[in-house]
């Protein structure tokens, strides 16, 4: 008996192990996208080239575009200026 919750003790430590180390896939946009239908914009961005892309869509009632973050870069916030406070007039 002691052996067996020993086993699941390692067992569950392990995989806890395991799963903690797991890290997210990086995104990665590429060139072209296959939109319409469903899909909210700029679509489903997964194609390296514009033949893949038509060979997905075809029968999907979908059509391929460019990748506009792909194509045009993310455009980058600008940062708001910092307002100044206003001296206070004295009474």
């Amino acid at each position: 008996m002691r052996k067996t919750q020993f086993v699941l003790l390692t067992l569950g430590a392990t995989v806890l192990g395991g799963i903690a180390t797991v890290t997210p896939a990086a995104a990665r946009d590429y060139p072209w996208c296959a939109q319409g239908g469903d899909y909210d914009y700029p679509g489903e961005c997964t194609y390296s080239t514009y033949e893949q892309c038509q060979a997905s869509v075809s029968g999907r009632l979908l059509y391929c575009d460019r990748n506009p973050r792909f194509s045009y870069g993310e455009v980058q916030p600008q940062p708001r200026p910092q307002r100044r406070a206003r001296p206070v007039a004295p009474y």
